[in-house]
């Protein structure tokens, strides 16, 4: 099985680091970083550099497909970035289609959200729903072949779902006990409905 996570200049490293570390733990699958060209990827912060190896126009049937968020993809979707078009095209060989937080608004960009029950981060559920799809607090929302989760950290429970999914429950319990993802937050404000109305008003302008 080739799971191919599809990165542009911007990602936000959490957002495919977590569902990376999840399917790379799943022996025999075939895990691939593509980008629009080979040579060096940068995160949003700059500090995380990927040299890939994997172009997109390699990468045209992947099993699984994943998108990562970022603080840049309203402006690579403005500007046309090709992962628009492959995620459109790969979509009709994939499994599964996926993304993590703003990387919802990618496959919303590739029209495959219109109707549909969908997530990202909370940030932009607005934008989301430009594309037609209807937002939803949900961690993990799965709709037919199409799954996405909440922001950033949400990537790793998107991927233990799936894990779950296609390998069973054993497997994706052994790939959690082996990366001890066991959540104990310090503070219980990690969703909209749970922050205070200072800390959401915060963020929001944070991520302006």
């Amino acid at each position: 099985m080739q799971i191919a996570l599809g990165l542009y200049p911007g990602f936000t490293a959490l957002d495919f680091v977590g569902p990376y570390q999840v399917f790379s733990a799943v022996p025999g699958v075939d895990v691939v970083l593509c980008a629009e060209s080979k040579g060096v990827v940068t995160d949003d912060v700059g500090l995380v550099w990927l040299d890939i190896q994997h172009t997109f126009a390699e990468t045209t049937s992947p099993d699984l497909v994943l998108v990562p968020g970022g603080l840049m993809t309203a402006k690579v979707i403005a500007e046309g970035h090709p992962i628009v078009d492959w995620v459109r095209l790969a979509h009709d060989h994939t499994t599964w289609t996926t993304s993590v937080c703003t990387g919802a608004l990618i496959l919303g960009a590739a029209g495959l959200l219109r109707g549909i029950p969908a997530t990202t981060h909370w940030t932009a559920y607005d934008a989301l729903a430009g594309y037609g799809a209807q937002p939803t607090e949900q961690r993990v929302v799965i709709e037919g072949k199409i799954a996405t989760a909440a922001g950033v950290s949400a990537g790793i429970d998107l991927a233990l779902t799936l894990v779950g999914r296609i390998w069973g429950d054993k497997i994706a319990q052994a790939v959690q006990l082996g990366i001890e993802y066991d959540p104990q937050p310090p503070y219980d404000a990690g969703a909209p409905s749970k922050a205070p109305r200072a800390i959401r008003d915060l963020v929001a302008a944070a991520l302006g």
